[in-house]
């Protein structure tokens, strides 16, 4: 049957891309149109001989007469299969308007974080699988280059981005309709979709198929190739401007060297700035080519000069170094370390008041009421953390960061210093010096709101756990 061959074509692209493994729990969004009923058919299927545990989320944007019908569709499919289903109710066109967005946009917003609020508060941890499919990847990267994209949006959508999973992102959406129509599955229909209302809907309802017609018979198909090619490039690219970064990075936080800037392609040169800029503002998509020429001209005047761009970001040349900051930065961090300059023993049991985050409870849990067997999954909350006790050689302190913090982040505990930890994930320079930290001296256990230190991690030696719990606060 053609329905099996497209199943074992998504396994096959789930283990290549390590979406999925034994024991892990997904929910899928499923609004109930075909993509998102034939991913959740799938996903049920494969669960089986898998063994990874499935939940379903729908979102109700309150949008659609016939919106409360497609919640009903999902959440009686769901108890036929039975699966879990979450339903989450949100006002797009209220959240667009707030936020200054498209319709469009924050739809998608509202779905992610809805999907988000459903893992963290009903199951605690795991992943999110979505319906995109290969025909939604390469109308990504048309809207892209329509728009004048860099190469990074060329790739179209990833198959896999932190939590979240595509699936089905290696076929096309004839495919789908096939393996549906075989099994004699229903699905809704969402009506905006017939409409050219959205840009995207244009592009999959006139270009893509002209070019399918007209062009070339299987040219989404090839896009995906395409795309998949780009993909590996990014990544190749990425790793030589990490490598460039490093050589021109000063000892103070993003600060250039311009003698061994200048040493680098004109390319690279080009991404290291564009990566100096991501981490001093969220506002990446606001990044443009005309940001990253202003720069380089800055770079060719003598002399100490200055250039202010969007988001209170300053770029300063002083003679040979080129220094990334927000205005009124250095201000503002004084402020911090004097405001958040606290440090506070802790006592297990007990608790204590951590300004931004709320209480935070220690508890000893003995051997005997907490199991640490050998395979087990042990659960992992943003904030609820298991520390193994034993391991702990130093009195424990709730404090700010300092010089000579570090974290070990992989199972041969590699250290690195927590100073270059924030600048990978990106943290604003600003908030570093509020984000409060559980430390062992100066190896960081905990960062809330991020990761843990391997080294402390629960194993099947472990004799005593430690667990802390934020309550309150955010």
């Amino acid at each position: 049957m053609r329905t099996e061959e497209t199943l074992r074509k998504v396994k096959k692209y789930i283990e290549k891309h390590q979406m999925i493994s034994a024991g892990d729990t997904v929910a899928a969004g499923v609004s109930g149109g075909a993509d998102s009923v034939c991913l959740l058919y799938m996903l049920w299927e494969l669960s089986k001989e898998m063994n990874f545990r499935l939940h379903a989320v729908h979102v109700h944007h309150g949008v659609r007469e016939d919106a409360d019908e497609d919640a009903a569709y999902v959440e009686k499919l769901c108890e036929e299969l039975i699966i879990p289903f979450f339903l989450k109710k949100v006002d797009m066109y209220a959240y667009a308007k707030e936020k200054g967005l498209s319709p469009e946009e924050a739809g998608r917003q509202l779905r992610y974080k809805a999907f988000e609020e459903v893992l963290e508060t009903e199951i605690g941890f795991g992943k999110i699988a979505v319906a995109h499919n290969n025909n939604d990847r390469a109308e990504t990267m048309l809207f892209h280059l329509f728009r004048g994209s860099g190469l990074k949006g060329l790739c179209g959508i990833p198959p896999v981005r932190e939590q979240i999973i595509r699936p089905l992102l290696c076929l096309d959406r004839s495919e789908i309709e096939q393996y549906l129509a075989e099994r004699n599955i229903a699905f809704c229909i969402d009506s905006t979709n017939d409409e050219d209302t959205y840009t995207r809907n244009k592009i999959r309802h006139h270009i893509l198929p002209f070019a399918e017609d007209q062009i070339c018979k299987n040219a989404t198909a090839h896009m995906g190739e395409t795309a998949d090619i780009l993909m590996e490039t990014e990544a190749f690219l990425q790793k030589q401007t990490m490598l460039a970064y490093e050589r021109c990075l000063m000892d103070d936080d993003l600060t250039i060297n311009l003698t061994a800037f200048r040493e680098e392609d004109s390319f690279l040169q080009k991404r290291v700035l564009l990566l100096c800029l991501e981490r001093v503002t969220s506002h990446r998509k606001d990044i443009t080519k005309e940001h990253i020429e202003a720069i380089l001209s800055l770079i060719d005047k003598d002399g100490s000069k200055e250039l202010s761009l969007p988001y209170r970001l300053t770029v300063r040349k002083e003679y040979n170094k080129l220094i990334f900051l927000q205005q009124n930065e250095k201000t503002i961090e004084k402020n911090n370390q004097i405001e958040n300059s606290m440090e506070v023993p802790v006592c297990v049991p007990g608790e204590i008041e951590v300004p931004g985050l709320g209480i935070m409870e220690f508890q000893c849990l003995p051997e005997d009421t907490f199991f640490c067997k050998k395979g087990q999954i042990i659960p992992e909350k943003t904030y609820t953390k298991w520390f193994d006790y034993d391991k702990i050689t130093k009195a424990l302190i709730v404090r700010t960061r300092k010089t000579g913090d570090y974290l070990t982040i992989d199972k041969n505990l590699q250290k690195q210093s927590v100073k270059n930890y924030m600048m990978n994930e990106k943290i604003p320079k600003g908030e570093r010096n509020q984000l409060f930290l559980l430390a062992d001296g100066d190896h960081v256990l905990w960062i809330p709101g991020y990761r843990i230190s391997q080294y402390y991690k629960v194993d099947e030696n472990t004799k005593r756990i430690l667990q802390v719990q934020i309550r309150g606060g955010r």
